[in-house]
């Protein structure tokens, strides 16, 4: 899930090299921690949210049938 998330993000961002993820795992389901350079943030996000529920869409999607836990997408600074 993490190369996913990884090839959404990097082509969308000025400091590709900057993207990192970090996992946490609670009793709720899989959490996804993405961090990107502070001034690439508002491209992840992009107007009205609508970059990141597309990013957050896809990723669902992708793991909706393989996971038996939730997935969640977190965007932080």
């Amino acid at each position: 899930m993490k190369d996913l998330i990884l090839t959404i993000v990097k082509p969308l961002v000025d400091h590709p090299d900057a993207v990192s993820i970090e996992t946490e795992e609670g009793p709720n389901g899989m959490t996804y921690k993405l961090s990107v350079y502070p001034e690439d943030m508002g491209k992840v996000i992009g107007k009205q949210g609508r970059v990141a529920k597309s990013i957050r869409t896809v990723v669902y999607a992708a793991a909706g049938s393989s996971q038996q836990k939730k997935i969640f997408l977190e965007i932080v600074e």
